[in-house]
Formats: structure tokens, sequence, C-alpha cells
């Protein structure tokens, strides 16, 4: 068995000592809060899963960011610790980071049709997932993009359910965001 030894004074911040080296060694949690929305995880690492196959132990790790640079840096950081203690780390590509545009044209369009649709005002939120809209940007940077549908409950777990009647409520909003893109 490997072991990690830390010695270190304390903290109470978290940004240093002992609580500092606890986190850096088992690198889960939220590691930074986005700089533009005060209530959104920007960069985070979770424990995904651990498998014992035969003499082996794997450990999964995801890391998140909407920074493609913060992302790495996570995942180096858990990369480091896994290698400090003697194991072999496999690292793949994860999804790359998008940010939400405020400023969006698109926003402005879909923010529109939900108050004509549906006769209220839409809640508009930034969500730390890794989102399609990644993929997207990183091919087409200059690309307006909204991510929006319908209401999932429990998502990655047995409990995951849909709700079906906001099924409609997308495709009704879609179609309506569609008849009112500004034309260039």
């Amino acid at each position: 068995m490997k072991t990690a030894l830390t010695i270190a004074g304390s903290d109470s911040s978290g940004g240093a000592g002992i609580q500092a080296d606890i986190k850096t060694m088992t690198a889960n949690g939220v590691f930074a809060m986005s700089q533009d929305l005060d209530w959104l995880v920007e960069t985070s690492s979770n424990l995904a899963s651990i498998n014992r196959k035969g003499d082996v132990v794997e450990v999964v790790t995801s890391q998140r960011s909407s920074v493609a640079s913060a992302r790495e840096n996570m995942s180096a950081t858990v990369r480091a610790a896994f290698e400090l203690g003697g194991a072999e780390v496999v690292t793949n590509e994860g999804y790359p980071g998008w940010k939400m545009n405020p400023n969006s044209v698109l926003l402005k369009v879909a923010k529109e049709s939900y108050e004509r649709v549906f006769n209220k005002e839409p809640q508009i939120l930034a969500i730390h997932a890794g989102l399609e809209c990644g993929l997207f940007s990183e091919k087409y940077p200059e690309l307006d993009m909204v991510s929006f549908g319908p209401t999932l409950r429990g998502v990655h777990s047995p409990e995951e359910r849909l709700l079906i009647p906001t099924v409609k409520m997308v495709w009704d909003h879609l179609l309506d965001i569609l008849k009112h893109l500004p034309v260039e």
C-alpha cells in the first residue's frame, strides 16, 4: 500500500496548510467559482468510481471547468497526486468548457420567445456540466449558442426521470425561436 504523508500547519480558510494538502491529495470537490456569476461553480473535480479488477484498482475522476486552462490545471493536479502515490495514470481529453455569453443575440431571441410563448419571464441560468456546446464552441469559437431542454430529475442515476409535459414546451419554444431569428 502506498502512503502519502503531509506535514503542515493549519489554515482555516483552506487555502494553505494541511487543508490545502488534503484537497490536493484527494482532488475532490469545488476548486473555483466563476468570476462572472458568483453562484456558479467554474472548476471542480469529482471521484466518479473505484473498481477492483484482480490486483488492479481503477480510480476514475472527472474534472470540469468552463475555462479550458483551469480544467487542464485541475487534471494535472489530480494526475500528480496519483503519480506521487505510484499510480499509472491515463488522462483523456474530456469535454471542453463553454462560457455562457450574457450578450448573445440568440439568448435575447430565446428570452423574448419564452416570454411570448409562456407569458412569463424565463430563468436564465448557467450550469456546471459537460455540455455539447463546449464541443461546438471549440470548433466554431464565434458560434452564438444557447442550451435548453426538457426538465430532468435524478440525472445520471437509476432514478433519472424526464417530465414529459416539458417536451412539448421545449418544442413550442424552439419553433417560436426559429420563427423570430434575425435574418443576416
